[in-house]
């Protein structure tokens, strides 16, 4: 029988569709002990899933409940078959990326700030805000409070199934998208990242959502703000250091650009970091995947790949085959 370890933390509800062919093993936080198992599902939680690798042996494959698996494959070596959790999270973080979006365009951080002030004529603050970050200086009455969507030019960075999900949510704001992946594509258009400095002059969003390879790591630095046009918004759902996070601070305290981001570099974010005072930002600690359906889609992902390893079929979420 295949032995399959997993955090002990989740609820046993949750691994009910797992084959009946496997043996479950729950897997403590503080597991102590050494443990001989095929399958690990690592913790979503990198640091925790590092304290008990060393007690785990036998691993043949690894299931992650993560979209993201930049730190497995270091861990586990070559000769480990990996899997992602393609799939699970691409309502949770679209719906972020959305979200954020419209929080800033609507200025919604602000407005905040006026709430707690108890103060009603601060609403003005949203129209010099609004000239402030685009410079867009015309006289305008009424005065500007909010700003749309619609109709905006949007550069989305990375084309896997997120992004797929993410450009699905755009559809009823009718924006002017442009995909941009790794590799190019025609159908639909998918621009190849070697033309992204060419791209980001025209855009008014730049959506980051792409993996954090060796390639991507600074991929959005100091001469690609310098191309962004004033105003425009970075919204990063991906990985902290596909910024370079010196240049993101240097470019939202010029006022140059603003930002959404779910993801820093470094992280956790620390103390005093300048990111937390910058302004014409908002800030959320890694938590766009998350939501009540997070831990059922992932394990879903996870039991559907089981059973397809049981029965000797080709794996669907393979990131790393082993050697």
């Amino acid at each position: 029988m295949l032995k399959v370890g997993y955090p002990a933390i989740l609820p046993a509800d949750l691994l009910l569709d797992f084959p009946p062919e496997v043996e479950l093993i729950p897997l403590a936080d503080g597991l102590d002990h050494d443990v001989n198992l095929d399958v690990w599902l690592p913790d979503p939680y990198p640091t925790k899933a590092l304290r008990i690798w060393p007690h785990l042996h036998g691993v043949r494959l690894v299931l992650s409940l993560m979209a993201g698996t930049e730190w497995i494959p270091g861990t586990v070596g070559p000769h480990v078959t990996i899997c992602n959790a393609r799939g699970a999270h691409n309502i949770s973080t679209a719906e972020w990326t959305i979200s954020a979006i419209l929080a800033m365009l609507k200025h919604f951080p602000l407005f905040l700030d006026v709430q707690l002030a108890g103060l009603w004529k601060r609403r003005f603050e949203a129209t010099a805000e609004y000239v402030t970050v685009t410079g867009d200086t015309r006289p305008l009455y009424p005065p500007v409070m909010l700003e749309e969507l619609t109709g905006k030019r949007v550069l989305l960075i990375g084309y896997g199934s997120i992004g797929k999900e993410i450009e699905r949510m755009f559809s009823p704001f009718d924006v002017e998208l442009t995909r941009v992946a790794r590799t190019a594509r025609k159908e639909p258009l998918v621009h190849p990242v070697s033309e992204l400095n060419d791209l980001l002059p025209r855009a008014e969003v730049v959506v980051l959502i792409l993996p954090l390879t060796a390639e991507n790591r600074g991929l959005i630095g100091r001469a690609q703000f310098a191309l962004m046009r004033q105003g425009t918004l970075l919204v990063n759902a991906a990985r902290g250091p596909i910024v370079d996070t010196d240049a993101l601070v240097e470019a939202l305290q010029s006022g140059r650009v603003r930002a959404a981001i779910d993801v820093t570099d470094p992280e956790p974010l620390p103390d005093g970091h300048p990111l937390w005072s910058c302004p014409n930002l908002l800030l959320t600690p890694h938590v766009a995947g998350s939501s009540p359906q997070f831990a059922r889609r992932s394990l879903n992902t996870a039991a559907a790949e089981l059973r397809r390893f049981i029965a000797g079929e080709p794996l669907h979420n393979v990131v790393q085959a082993a050697i």
